[in-house]
């Protein structure tokens, strides 16, 4: 992962904000990679833990212990309450087929990414031969792709589509990786996500 952190404003922290360059980039709190991934490539606060408590119950109305959160309280949402957040938005996130060719990819007809990959556990400096999955997200402002990953303490210039490409390369190369395209419905609907071969 390449790029440059941009200089962060006293306003992005952990509840969020605007960073360097006028970026939204919410900080991790507790399990909340989701929902911070969800803000991140939405570039505001659309969503609340909450909000997102709300859709778990509504996906599984009748669950004792719903299966698109933690049982703790703590966040750890589940892809489908990424898709339901988004589809109340009239958007839709796509999963990449990683057999495609990146070059595929209708890059202006995409909003941004929000990827789930590997990610170390730490408590506090220590940390634990333990990988959880963890959600981030990518999203393009003036030409500049940026890496809006929670845990980062500012936003991360990645470049253009081919650093762009490159970056996801890079993620999907080491297994365990999933990528999720935020597109307007009527994109999905379309299939125009995807260049022709």
């Amino acid at each position: 992962m390449s790029g440059s952190p941009l200089p962060s404003s006293s306003s992005s922290s952990a509840a969020g904000g605007a960073a360097g360059g006028g970026l939204y980039h919410e900080r991790q709190r507790l399990e909340l990679c989701a929902l911070h991934a969800l803000n991140n490539v939405l570039q505001r606060p659309c969503f609340t833990q909450e909000a997102a408590d709300e859709i778990c119950k509504r996906l599984a109305p009748d669950a004792r212990l719903n299966p698109h959160r933690s049982f703790l309280g703590t966040g750890n949402y589940d892809v489908n309450v990424i898709m339901a957040a988004l589809q109340s938005l009239e958007l839709a996130a796509v999963w990449w087929d990683k057999r495609r060719s990146l070059e595929r990819l209708a890059l202006g007809q995409i909003l941004g990414f929000i990827l789930n990959v590997p990610s170390h556990v730490s408590l506090g400096f220590v940390a634990l031969p333990l990988r959880r999955k963890h959600w981030l997200a990518v999203r393009q402002l003036r030409g500049t792709y940026y890496n809006l990953d929670s845990k980062l303490r500012a936003p991360v210039a990645i470049g253009g589509e081919a650093e762009l490409r490159a970056f996801l390369r890079d993620f999907l190369s080491q297994g365990l990786c999933e990528v999720f395209l935020v597109v307007p419905r009527a994109v999905e609907e379309a299939g125009a996500w995807l260049s022709p071969e």
